[in-house]
């Protein structure tokens, strides 16, 4: 069995989008056990979470789509 490391602490990074030249900030949280990497889109109704696994990965040009965000080809948390 492979350890397990989480954060200690929430924290996050703010900057302009690559492709989209959009304001954003991306938020990393701690996680418990078994959690695995998520990714939530908090600027979409119901503010989705999807597991950050190569079986949602529906696209990589210029970027990389998660499904179900496929309408804008950009893995951060939030918009501002």
């Amino acid at each position: 069995m492979l350890k397990q490391k989480t954060l200690k602490d929430s924290f996050s990074l703010s900057g302009k989008g690559l492709h989209t030249g959009l304001d954003l900030t991306v938020t990393f949280n701690p996680a418990p056990d078994n959690h695995g990497y998520k990714i939530q889109r908090i600027d979409l109704e119901g503010q989705p979470t999807i597991d950050a696994v190569a079986d949602n990965v529906t696209e990589t040009t210029r970027g990389t789509v998660w499904q179900p965000f496929t309408h804008w080809a950009l893995i951060t948390a939030s918009s501002r």
